[in-house]
């Protein structure tokens, strides 16, 4: 990281009607990080991510992408800017490269450029042989790749990815996030919403996490996991007994269908007092704890529509 900062939210505030979707939120992000929103379902993530496009005016607060304030400089914002929606939005009427090239247009690229480029992206996200192919002939992995080629034509220094790999298979999961993370190694600044934490933790230099419209932690993925859980988590099967053996020996712990869970920095004593002292007939597992068991920890196990 250079330490130029890229985007700067302060106090930001977006309502729609008596709904406030983003609630007096701050952050920076700066140059040659990957940054990521994370939370449930009406957090607030994409509203404050479509803010930072410029195709959302704010309500409140300062938002500054580049140095610029996104009202007053929209158009010079968005030139900078590689867009990568969640929603599959690709030209049918072209083919892949076409579409790439006339997709260049909008950024006033002339065609004796936009070509090579094409070529060049094609080639980098390993699409060379579906160049002459429609949209419809490709798989969802191969779209998902094309959006993200897309997204590069501009040569943005500012890549923004909303949910980039939903419903991919490992494979095109896993190409997806080398090429991102090596977009950000060359020096390219991403922010990312994602559903999957293995995906955050992977390629997020920081994240926010944010539940009703709040930012609740900020910071690397794996401070995150020190500070807010212990290094460990042993799950067994529950039952009333094992329940008030826990409270017995004042281990707190959490339920969650028919499991108990528990924090722990020595699991193998929890372990052993659950089969011990507790008189466990069920399996009991211990495993190091990740992002999302901070993720649940933090906003909750209730379903969100």
């Amino acid at each position: 990281m250079t330490g130029n900062t890229v985007v700067e939210a302060k106090n930001l505030v977006k309502r729609f009607g008596n709904l406030q979707a983003v609630n007096g939120i701050s952050f920076q992000v700066q140059e040659g990080e990957a940054f990521g929103f994370l939370g449930p379902n009406g957090a607030g993530k994409t509203s404050t991510m479509r803010m930072i496009q410029c195709v959302s005016p704010k309500t409140s607060g300062e938002l500054r992408v580049f140095g610029m304030d996104t009202e007053e400089h929209p158009r010079e914002i968005k030139l900078r800017m590689g867009v990568v929606p969640q929603e599959s939005n690709l030209d049918p009427d072209f083919t892949v490269r076409e579409g790439l090239i006339q997709f260049a247009r909008y950024f006033d690229i002339p065609r004796h450029e936009a070509a090579p480029r094409a070529d060049e992206l094609l080639a980098f996200m390993a699409l060379e042989e579906k160049k002459n192919s429609t949209v419809e002939k490709l798989s969802g992995g191969m779209r998902r790749r094309l959006i993200l080629a897309r997204a590069l034509i501009n040569h943005p220094t500012l890549l923004i990815l909303d949910e980039p790999t939903t419903g991919l298979d490992p494979q095109a999961r896993h190409l997806i996030w080398e090429k991102m993370r090596g977009l950000v190694d060359e020096g390219n600044t991403i922010l990312l919403t994602t559903h999957y934490m293995e995906e955050a933790a992977r390629l997020c230099d920081r994240i926010v996490i944010m539940d009703t419209g709040k930012i609740l932690v900020e910071g690397r993925p794996d401070e995150l996991v020190k500070a807010h859980a212990s290094e460990y988590m042993v799950e067994a099967d529950t039952s009333p007994d094992v329940m008030q053996c826990l409270k017995r020996h004042q281990i707190a712990f959490d339920t969650y269908g028919d499991k108990v869970q528990i924090f722990t920095r020595d699991p193998k004593e929890v372990t052993r007092l659950l089969l011990d002292e507790c008189s466990m007939d069920g399996e009991v597992t211990a495993r190091p704890t990740t992002l999302e068991d901070v993720f649940l920890k933090l906003t909750g196990r209730t379903l969100r529509e």
